[in-house]
Formats: structure tokens, sequence, C-alpha cells
């Protein structure tokens, strides 16, 4: 169903200590992804991600969507924003989906969500 959370992303200044502390606090489990800058999360309900050197360090919230393309125009049309380019590798986006940062039209940010294909 589209619009359900189907993803989070912590940013954090350092990716391993982000393990030990949510590793210890929830029991989930990390994985290592492709180029190595961050982890994959395991939990008991959504999936998510870790990655490192965020000034802002927030989490970020990934809502899900049929179709990334439609989702990235109707965000726009709605006053809302679109940050910067992907950075989409073939697999990420075999193993994870396709993901956008965006803004809604009062600059709160938040996250769109293509899973892949299964």
């Amino acid at each position: 169903m589209a619009g359900e959370i189907s993803f989070f992303e912590l940013g954090v200044e350092d990716p391993r200590k982000a393990r030990t502390f949510y590793g210890g606090l929830f029991g989930w489990t990390f994985e290592d992804v492709p180029g190595g800058t961050g982890f994959a999360v395991t939990t008991p309900t959504v999936p998510g991600g870790v990655h490192g050197a965020d000034a802002e360090a927030v989490p970020y919230v990934f809502f899900k969507v049929d179709d990334l393309a439609s989702a990235l125009e109707r965000i726009v049309e709605l006053g809302g924003t679109v940050e910067g380019p992907d950075a989409e590798t073939e697999d990420g986006v075999t193993r994870f989906g396709r993901f956008r940062f965006c803004r809604d039209d009062q600059g709160s940010p938040f996250g769109i969500h293509e899973p892949p294909v299964r």
C-alpha cells in the first residue's frame, strides 16, 4: 500500500558506533552495504539503514510509493522539493529499491521509497 512507512535511515557521524548503540539497544542486526559507507539494518518489522558523515544527523522516514518518478512529480506539484540527484548503484537498487530524500511544502524532511521488484 502506498504511503506506509517502508524504510528508515539513520544519519550519524560514525556508523560503527551507531551499530554498537542500536544493536545493543534494540537487538537489530547490521549488514555492510555496497560502497562500505554504512549498514543495512534488520529489525523485526521495518528495514532500515545507517549512513555516516551526516552533518544534520537526523533520522529519515521513507514512505512507500509504487512509482518513484510519478511520486517525485507529485511532490513538486504540491509545493515540496526533491533533494539532490540520486546516487543509486545497480546492486543497491536490486537489494533495497530506489530512494529519494524530499521536503514537504513546509521544509520538513522525509523520503520516498520504491521497493525492489521481487
